[in-house]
């Protein structure tokens, strides 16, 4: 497994439908949520996405990170392949996350997810909210 990182416009095509496909399939599929993934952030100037690939160039799990200004990045749209699961996948994408920032990292954590965040260093940083139907938590890796 290779895990790459870009901005918008330096993501080659096919792995930009490939990592867009992955979201589609996992969030509005999957998880039944019908909300407008392609929200424009993914265009911001700060914005950079990553993608890790098998050694056949397949997409096997993305994620992006957004600069929220003072020094802040966001993590988010972390999806990870079916057939990618608990291999270690979405993890390699947040430690590349981490590894190329130096401030404080913020996401909304799927609830069920909470301590899976917790093992990366990601602290709860409020209280649960529902976003489309799913319990969310805010966190936050400060460093």
């Amino acid at each position: 497994m290779l895990v790459r990182s870009a901005p918008l416009s330096a993501v080659p095509p096919v792995t930009l439908y490939a990592v867009l496909r992955l979201r589609q399939d996992v969030f509005v599929l999957e998880q039944q949520c019908l909300y407008p993934d392609l929200d424009g952030r993914d265009l911001e100037p700060g914005a950079v996405h990553y993608w890790a690939e098998a050694d056949d160039g397949a997409v096997l799990g993305t994620l992006r990170a957004l600069d929220e200004g003072g020094g802040v990045v966001r993590v988010g749209r972390v999806a990870t392949a079916t057939s990618a699961r608990g291999t270690g996948v979405a993890a390699a994408l947040v430690q590349a996350v981490l590894a190329a920032t130096r401030g404080p990292v913020v996401l909304d954590a799927q609830s069920h997810l909470e301590g899976w965040y917790e093992r990366l260093g990601f602290g709860r940083d409020g209280a649960e909210f529902v976003e489309d139907g799913i319990p969310h938590v805010p966190m936050r890796l400060t460093r």
